[in-house]
């Protein structure tokens, strides 16, 4: 298959291979809705996509697993090996499927969506909402040139959903150990990936929202856990905040950093999406502000929006360390540079160089800050 590019038009333009005819038409209705966003086709398979595609470039393709004739990670391969494309997988949530699910992370998918399927007003709103932001950021990602675009963006929540802000530098007492928080969206598993890959295992204890659909993010946890010298897996409400242990917060649950003296512990919590995401990382860094202070470091990384600036910017307020990451090494530089703006982040660092930082800031030496 060869893919030769041809592009032109006013909205970014989505392809979506799916071998379900009822998929295909949910989709198709949901991202024709967004008005900066339009359906260049549909495909049942990849060899009708490949077809399609050497006729007309789509700015992002949404791509399932399981298909016939080519499976949709043979395919990714193929397009990242000939032609790289935004591809955001859009997979049903099936444990057989998560480690095709993470081999599709690894080989270039910019994100995953869960399917759309039958329910209540208020899901079916949200996986609409879910489903066109990530064509949005999946168009902008790094992968090739894109052209900015305005925007129209819903109407969003803050971190004051889940917890109030509190005027102050702080908690009064630091937590027995330095905790490092880390937010991403658009690109982050593997930024994370990379991160944790350099850090030992006797690393400072890290708490991780990676904006992932519920389901995934345990196989992403596990995915990390097989290939890190810490322990990596999914957060559970009540979990001690250990060093040598990485907890990631679950698909669709926020997580926050709570208290007891001066051992912290995971809260695991329902609420509305914040700033269109559920987990947020506005509602975790807040959190690490009002709990941690000084004992905290903020890292924000590669992701589409401005969920985490907000959070980071009272990270640093009351002490924190503070790092985003650069432009250049971002998939989507755009949580990492509404955080810049704020004036929230201290330290503006490529991908290499944050796992140096955070072990900085673990031995004390204010690396991170």
């Amino acid at each position: 298959m060869t893919f030769q590019p041809s592009f032109s038009g006013k909205k970014w333009r989505v392809l979506i291979v799916d071998d379900s005819a009822s998929v295909r038409r949910v989709l198709s209705d949901i991202i024709a809705s967004d008005p900066c966003l339009e359906v260049m086709g549909t495909a049942a398979d990849p060899y009708a996509a490949a077809e399609r595609i050497g006729r007309e470039l789509p700015d992002v393709i949404f791509l399932d697993i399981e298909m016939p004739r080519m499976d949709g990670l043979t395919f990714l391969r193929k397009i990242m090996a000939q032609r790289p494309l935004p591809v955001v997988i859009c997979s049903s949530l099936t444990e057989e499927g998560s480690s095709a699910l993470m081999a599709a992370m690894e080989a270039g998918a910019v994100d995953v969506v869960t399917k759309p399927r039958m329910g209540s007003v208020e899901f079916l709103q949200h996986s609409r909402m879910m489903i066109c932001d990530t064509a949005r950021a999946a168009a902008q990602a790094r992968i090739r040139p894109v052209r900015a675009r305005r925007m129209e963006v819903e109407k969003k929540l803050s971190a004051d959903a889940m917890l109030p802000a509190r005027p102050g530098r702080g908690p009064s007492m630091v937590a027995a150990e330095r905790i490092v928080c880390i937010g991403a969206s658009t690109g982050g598993t593997e930024a994370i990936r990379e991160v944790l890959e350099a850090l030992p295992a006797d690393c400072p204890p890290i708490v991780i929202v990676q904006h992932m659909p519920e389901g995934f993010t345990a196989a992403f946890a596990r995915r990390l856990d097989g290939l890190c010298a810490m322990n990596v897996r999914e957060a559970r409400d009540g979990d001690p905040i250990l060093p040598g242990q990485v907890l990631i917060a679950p698909g669709n649950r926020h997580m926050m950093i709570a208290r007891a003296g001066a051992h912290a512990h995971i809260v695991i919590a329902d609420g509305p999406p914040v700033c269109r995401h559920r987990p947020s990382v506005d509602v975790m860094f807040r959190s690490a502000a009002q709990q941690l202070g000084s004992g905290a470091a903020g890292i924000l990384l590669t992701g589409m929006g401005d969920d985490g600036a907000q959070g980071l910017l009272e990270m640093r307020e009351t002490g924190a360390a503070t790092v985003a990451q650069d432009e250049e090494s971002s998939v989507v530089f755009g949580m990492p540079k509404e955080a810049i703006e704020r004036g929230a982040a201290a330290r503006v660092l490529p991908l290499s160089r944050i796992a140096p930082a955070i072990l900085q800031f673990w031995a004390g030496s204010g690396g991170a800050r």
